[in-house]
């Protein structure tokens, strides 16, 4: 038994060394046949233990390195920014040295790997344990080239167009400007705030004719105030859709568009990510923006950036009650409407999209008036539809709407001034049609940007064609008119005047004039004689 046992461990013990010299014989061989070839970027050591044994436990590691990992072996992280299996088996500064005295020079993905290593470690310490959380920025870029330039939102000024266009003026240090006249809801924020209101952009650019421009809340070219040259854009900031007459640029320029609900959200999440804090005013005008855009965070553009925003800047600017500024700024908003004259309420907020199908080329109008009283404008629709078919003849547009979005029930309706319009409507909303054909129940539809041009572009894209033979629509089209400024309105607001009617009431005022002065005449005769 004694005899049986001592063969059997010998015979053991032979067989293992056998096996540990074939494996380290192996992996010579491997190693040296790669190295030949140029592809020892990453080898798999099948005799690393035995190695590490023979070192006596000896790392060749430097010693910067090896305290780093061996004094905290059990809670340090073992990649070291990847580059941990070239820092076990370092040789020297630049090489990476295998058993056998097999070395070979450092590729240089490890060599870039261990350079930023530190900073990699920095930035990974920095991280939250959880990989849902969100993560800090590693370093933010600031475009230099916005510095000094002129921020100008969109003709039809509107609310998020100023105050975006003052809050980049603010973070990126540059001027604001405006577009075209502010409305009542922005004249509202203006007050709030103790803004002063922007000049216009064609009174900057008389005074320096060759600044930058960044367009802030558009990006076409037939929402550009004819004083811009393309060629003075350097930037856009916005949050709308890429459609037609996007501005084309000869050079490289600046470009943040986001799929939020307002371009103030941005600019207020860009001051938030550079760690800068907006001034209290700038923070409530980007605040009201926001509320305005978003419909007092109700409407179908609303984000969860609006949301976190809207509670940042609230804080900032020291509002306690949320509401309270909503639906002051929306009744700002409608005090407008009631003064307007249809040609306000047609032009006021309307933008125009091209389409060039093979069913259907041309533009198509499409204004949006938001009240928190419907009925108040629709009480004006026998007003309000010939101005719509006289602007459409204007503009050359092969159709046109207005969408009259109630702000308080988030709901709409559409005004349709003829044929084409309803067969297009029907084909994209299907919605009830009612007061003889001119007026269509969009429902909960409120947005012009999701729920009005997607489904007016899905429809078109996907073979909608005018029909043929369509019954005539208004005639007003036909007579010939201009705008004016009204003399007895107080307002000071334009009005459309039909030329016929207009040159009909001269020639009775010159004949009226004529019989006064004949009058008096007489009158001076008799006198005379008397």
């Amino acid at each position: 038994a004694i005899c049986f046992f001592l063969f059997w461990a010998s015979t053991t013990s032979f067989f293992r060394l056998s096996s540990v010299i074939s494996t380290r014989r192996s992996n010579t061989i491997r190693l040296k046949s790669w190295n030949t070839i140029g592809f020892i970027s990453k080898i798999t050591m099948t005799a690393a233990a035995d190695t590490n044994n023979n070192n006596n436990g000896a790392s060749s590691e430097p010693p910067c390195k090896k305290a780093r990992c061996d004094s905290t072996a059990s809670t340090v992280r073992k990649h070291h920014a990847g580059a941990a299996e070239a820092l076990r088996l370092a040789a020297g500064d630049h090489e990476k040295k295998y058993d056998g005295d097999i070395v070979r020079k450092r590729t240089e993905v490890e060599e870039q790997v261990i350079a930023k290593e530190h900073q990699a470690e920095e930035i990974i310490h920095a991280l939250p344990k959880d990989s849902n959380t969100t993560v800090p920025s590693v370093e933010l870029f600031l475009p230099e080239i916005l510095k000094d330039s002129i921020f100008v939102g969109h003709l039809v000024t509107d609310l998020d167009s100023v105050a975006g266009a003052i809050g980049a003026a603010e973070l990126y240090g540059g001027t604001p400007a405006l577009a075209s006249e502010i409305n009542s809801e922005t004249a509202f924020a203006l007050e709030k705030w103790n803004v002063t209101k922007p000049k216009p952009i064609e009174d900057i650019l008389k005074e320096t004719p060759k600044v930058d421009i960044c367009l802030v809340d558009h990006q076409q070219t037939s929402q550009m105030n004819p004083s811009i040259d393309s060629d003075q854009v350097v930037g856009v900031i916005d949050h709308h859709a890429l459609q037609s007459k996007t501005i084309v640029t000869d050079k490289p320029i600046y470009i943040d568009i986001r799929p939020w609900g307002s371009m103030s959200t941005i600019i207020a999440h860009t001051f938030l990510t550079h760690k800068r804090r907006p001034p209290v005013a700038v923070a409530g005008m980007l605040l009201c923006a926001i509320l305005s855009d978003t419909l007092n965070l109700l409407g179908p553009t609303t984000t969860d950036w609006d949301r976190l925003m809207v509670a940042v800047l609230a804080d900032i600017a020291g509002v306690d009650d949320i509401q309270l500024l909503a639906s002051q700024q929306f009744k700002a908003k409608s005090k407008d409407l009631a003064h307007l004259s249809a040609v306000g309420l047609v032009n006021g907020d309307q933008k125009s999209f091209s389409y060039n199908t093979e069913g259907f080329k041309g533009d198509i109008g499409f204004a949006v008036v938001e009240t928190t009283d419907d009925d108040v404008i629709m009480d004006r629709i026998d007003e309000i539809l010939p101005e719509l078919v006289a602007c459409k003849k204007e503009k050359k547009l092969q159709a046109i709407f207005l969408a009259i979005v109630n702000i308080v029930k988030l709901q709409s309706c559409l005004l349709l001034c003829g044929p084409t319009e309803t067969s297009l409507a029907n084909a994209a909303f299907g919605g009830e049609i009612s007061k003889n054909g001119t007026v269509m129940d969009l429902g909960k539809r409120v947005s012009r940007k999701k729920d009005y041009i997607p489904v007016l572009t899905r429809v078109i894209k996907e073979g909608w064609t005018k029909p043929k033979d369509l019954p005539r629509g208004p005639s007003v089209a036909d007579i010939s008119s201009h705008l004016e400024v009204d003399p007895e309105d107080p307002y000071g607001n334009v009005k459309r005047v039909n030329d016929e009617e207009k040159s009909a009431a001269q020639e009775k005022d010159m004949a009226t004039e004529s019989i006064v002065e004949e009058k008096k005449d007489e009158e001076d005769y008799n006198l005379v004689i008397a």
